[in-house]
């Protein structure tokens, strides 16, 4: 028998439901993790009690009325706040996401009877212990996502399930079960009437931990919500730098990046408009000049459809668009690259190039590749080390020394000063106020016929 330690504060809980006479217990999520070993997030309750009594068995602790018509209150204790809602079954759906109405029963399994998956349909209380009618124990153990009786209704009564599934089978490592798979293809068109912010929420839980297996058997699935990936199933990019379709290229990146959302959101995407720009030698081969741009303005467009906050959207893009750049092992172009992103974006960068490499044929250029971006990264490492200046605030003038030597003119002030960063960033050695001022004057000087040769 399974023994649960429950934290005091969700305890005294349950001891005022249970000492006006109600049932009481943890359940859901909170009763998974535990059996799993993990710890939970957080604690859900419910009880025989209504949502009037509730209010009066609670009325010397604060309590907030959250949705007293589907039966929960949230009452404050010392650590945290607690969801508790009613014993209730579900009246019938009739928008594949929420019902009509709900019923409130006197018994617990009527109520887990309602839940989606069985390791999610358990109860567990210090006097009964674990309550778990449909074999939630042995999926666990089994490491088994199946659907709380038919599938199919499950499906239809909530699509977003659907994704629960895939989020569940990712984050845990569990296998969804044949017959709970088979209705989540069948119904994955139900997913439309879903509104795509919480969709968006669920997939991206499932990006950090997914692995390629669980991103290719549920491609289809993607397709609803992310139509424009339907191009890149099975096109072959006949090159030999890849041994994947563009699909199974994109999603292996994805198997081996490292739990960062960012970095495999990038990597999900990367790739994503090289079948509109395809093209074939005269030898067969095949080339995708230009993806990366066309690359970014589609992941733009998908992750504003979706929903994702104007930050992430930005981020993104940075590393779609760039994830297709020649890196170089000087330490110059380091500096330079430095100069025009965030550290923490370079480190995403290195990630979402090593894994694109990773994902690609192991030959000769991809090897190359991988030891260029490891120099880089050493570059990159020994420049922040030696506080090294990459950025116009590194250096030793500003736009008021500028001024001292006569340059009012703004513009002329940001020219001079992008003009010097790049001859520092070739050059730390000029790093110096004097030096400076000397590289200053010779360019106003020499503003109108002068010919950056120092980018690089």
């Amino acid at each position: 028998m399974f023994k649960i330690k429950i934290p005091l504060d969700v305890q005294l809980v349950i001891d005022d439901l249970e000492k006006n006479g109600y049932s009481a217990y943890i359940v859901g999520g909170c009763v998974r993790d535990s059996i799993m070993g993990k710890n939970p997030h957080d604690y859900d309750i419910c009880t025989s009690a209504t949502p009037d009594q509730m209010m009066k068995v609670f009325s010397h602790r604060d309590i907030i009325p959250t949705g007293l018509q589907h039966g929960t209150i949230t009452v404050k204790g010392k650590e945290d706040i607690y969801e508790v809602t009613t014993y209730r079954i579900d009246g019938e759906y009739n928008d594949n996401r929420h019902p009509k109405e709900v019923l409130f029963v006197d018994n617990i399994e009527e109520d887990l009877a309602r839940r989606d998956f069985t390791i999610n349909a358990m109860a567990y209380n210090n006097k009964t212990g674990i309550i778990d009618p449909f074999g939630g124990i042995n999926d666990i153990q089994n490491k088994t996502i199946k659907s709380v009786g038919n599938a199919s209704i499950r499906f239809n009564e909530d699509a977003l399930r659907i994704m629960r599934a895939i989020r569940f089978s990712s984050v845990c490592d569990f296998t969804i079960e044949k017959n709970t798979k088979k209705a989540m293809m069948r119904n994955k068109k139900l997913l439309k009437n879903i509104s795509i912010e919480r969709i968006t929420t669920e997939f991206c839980k499932i990006l950090p931990t997914a692995k390629f297996d669980l991103l290719n058997e549920y491609k289809d699935i993607f397709a609803i919500f992310i139509p424009e990936l339907k191009d890149t199933f099975y096109f072959n990019q006949n090159n030999f730098h890849h041994k994947y379709n563009v699909y199974e290229h994109m999603m292996h990146s994805v198997d081996v990046a490292p739990n960062d959302l960012i970095v495999r959101l990038a990597l999900f995407f990367h790739d994503i408009g090289k079948p509109s720009v395809y093209t074939q030698d005269k030898n067969g081969v095949g080339h995708f000049y230009g993806h990366a741009v066309v690359s970014e303005e589609m992941t733009e467009n998908i992750m504003k459809r979706m929903r994702f906050d104007n930050n992430t959207i930005k981020l993104v893009k940075e590393l779609v668009v760039k994830h297709d750049i020649n890196f170089s092992s000087s330490i110059r172009f380091a500096r330079k690259l430095l100069s025009k992103t965030s550290y923490k974006q370079i480190e995403r960068l290195i990630a979402v190039e090593q894994c694109d490499k990773l994902a690609q044929s192991h030959n000769k250029d991809s090897i190359e590749g991988l030891k260029t971006i490891e120099i880089f990264e050493e570059n990159i490492k020994e420049i922040i080390a030696e506080k090294q200046c990459f950025s116009i605030k590194d250096l030793e003038i500003n736009g008021n020394d500028l001024k001292q030597i006569g340059v009012n003119e703004g513009i002329l002030i940001g020219e001079t000063l992008n003009y010097l960063l790049n001859r520092v960033l070739i050059e730390q050695k000029y790093n110096t106020k004097e030096k400076l001022l000397e590289l200053a004057k010779h360019f106003i000087l020499n503003k109108e016929n002068y010919i950056d040769n120092h980018n690089i």
